[in-house]
């Protein structure tokens, strides 16, 4: 069984700026982890909100595990993140500000053998901003590797 280190949101740096970041902990059950060690989650619409104080990550499809049978788990299933009280009252505060966000950025394994997600409060970028990222990104690749002519 071949073992993923991390998970990428590959959309998150694209379509927002991503201002502070941080690590949490999560809520899964045995199958979750199992599917996340085979790299089978998708951040796809992913997107983090407050309920009673609590922080939850909704639409992360973590794809049911193979050999679970009639034990597995609802793929796309709301998710319970931990994060320390203070950092919580930190975050929501902030949220409430006009146009920032939390948006889940990776999904790895930690050295302890536990599931964890970095998330990051960000601010969506325009358009302009995009394109600006994608002649900054083009701009990086050609001075890393140049065209032999």
């Amino acid at each position: 069984m071949s073992s993923v280190r991390e998970i990428r949101n590959r959309k998150a740096g694209y379509e927002y700026e991503l201002l502070e970041r941080y690590t949490a902990g999560m809520v899964l059950t045995g199958t979750e982890i199992k599917s996340i060690r085979q790299g089978k989650v998708s951040f796809t619409d992913a997107w983090c909100y407050f309920s009673r104080g609590e922080l939850w990550v909704k639409n992360l499809n973590i794809s049911p595990y193979e050999h679970a049978g009639r034990f597995n788990h609802d793929p796309m299933r709301p998710r319970k993140l931990l994060l320390k009280a203070q950092e919580l009252q930190k975050l929501q505060s902030r949220v409430k500000e006009k146009g920032l966000t939390i948006v889940p950025v990776r999904i790895f394994i930690a050295d302890s053998g536990y599931a964890k997600m970095e998330i990051a409060l960000a601010r969506g970028k325009k358009l302009y901003d995009k394109r600006q990222a994608m002649l900054d990104r083009e701009a990086r690749r050609r001075t890393r590797s140049p065209q032999l002519e």
